[in-house]
């Protein structure tokens, strides 16, 4: 069957042929189930050199739960969440969080998806009202849902206020290696060594068939995650087949080389795609995402051939569109793509032949 390429999510990428080959070589005679197998126990190891010794480590199926549980392990219902309106857990979580924590979320509106130190101080005024939900976790989104990066000076800001009021920072890092690639920073440079307590790290953005981690820095705060896990649903039996996807992602760096080629590859659709009239980019481009106004009437045409979504429908004329590129994405996709655009919008502009 042949597919559109697609331009809509990096999870609509295949799997990094390293990825599905460490699956067939864990796909040999039987294990142990639940995590207690060989290849568990080596990318454990692999966690741990990456982010330290004192790091532990639990593999989920998904984003949503990784974020979900990871917030369980450090919220009771009577206290809540501070992060960006347009965060993962707040927006496209289906309200989870709130379904399965009892727990609020205090959102606050950001034009570039990142939160401020002004956000947390506006609710440390409810510490200790018994009316009021009780600030307890920050969570952030490096990068953020809108493509931009928090620099390593506004998460370490965001961590200390965080740690000098007792609450906890919380990292989705559904595309951190993106973020980190784009840092120049190690995973841990970009989570741990910033004050991050919990990170959620996120594999199937970046060529994993399946499969995120839960990564804990401070280990008494892990220390009843299995359990949370196991209630979760989240607890994998067949788990050599995550875990070993996630040795391979550490070995030899190739979470940097898959975030890396992403990036580049959003930078090259950005430059080429303003030399197009009528086109014009929303925001920075600073990872593996692209924001662009483009005419209306050439979304239609596009997506004829290409897949990719509408992100702000308004003004109904110039919709914001956002295009995502991926580990597999290459030049010639993006020239392709390009060209499909230019030719969209060309038979959009004034003088143009009908």
């Amino acid at each position: 069957m042949s597919m559109m390429r697609s331009f809509a999510s990096d999870n609509n990428a295949g799997v990094h042929p390293a990825i599905l080959k460490a699956m067939s070589n864990a796909n040999s005679g039987h294990a142990v189930g639940y995590g207690s197998d060989p290849w568990t126990e080596a990318a454990e190891e692999a966690f741990r050199l990456e982010f330290g010794q004192a790091a532990s480590v639990f593999f989920v199926f998904l984003g949503t739960a990784a974020n979900v549980l990871s917030l369980n392990a450090l919220l009771r219902p009577h206290q809540s969440v501070v992060c960006a309106k347009s965060a993962h857990i707040n927006v496209d979580e289906c309200g989870a969080a709130e379904r399965f924590l009892g727990s609020k979320l205090l959102d606050f509106p950001s034009s570039d998806g990142k939160l401020r130190p002004h956000d947390v101080r506006s609710v440390l005024h409810d510490l200790g009202n018994e009316h009021h939900s009780q600030p307890k976790v920050v969570s952030i989104t490096q990068c953020t849902e809108l493509g931009t990066l928090y620099r390593p000076e506004e998460v370490r800001e965001l961590a200390n206020l965080a740690h000098d009021h007792g609450m906890y920072l919380h990292m989705d890092g559904a595309r951190l290696a993106n973020a980190a690639a784009a840092l120049g920073l190690g995973l841990a440079g970009a989570s741990r060594d910033l004050g991050v307590d919990v990170l959620s790290f996120g594999g199937t953005k970046n060529g994993l068939m399946y499969g995120e981690a839960v990564v804990f820095f401070r280990p008494e705060l892990a220390s009843e995650f299995r359990y949370i896990r196991k209630q979760g649903m989240q607890l994998a039996s067949k788990m050599r087949y995550i875990s070993a996807q996630f040795k391979a992602l550490l070995t030899d760096s190739l979470w940097f080389s898959n975030a890396r080629n992403a990036n580049a590859m959003a930078s090259l659709l950005a430059r080429e795609a303003t030399t197009i009239p009528g086109v014009s980019m929303t925001r920075p481009v600073e990872t593996n995402a692209v924001f662009a106004r483009i005419p209306a009437q050439a979304v239609a045409a596009l997506q004829q051939q290409y897949f990719f979504y509408v992100w702000n429908p308004e003004p109904a004329d110039t919709p914001e569109a956002r295009f995502m590129c991926s580990f597999d994405t290459t030049e010639d996709d993006v020239r392709a793509f390009v060209k499909a655009l230019r030719y969209a919008v060309g038979r959009q502009m004034p003088g143009a032949a009908s």
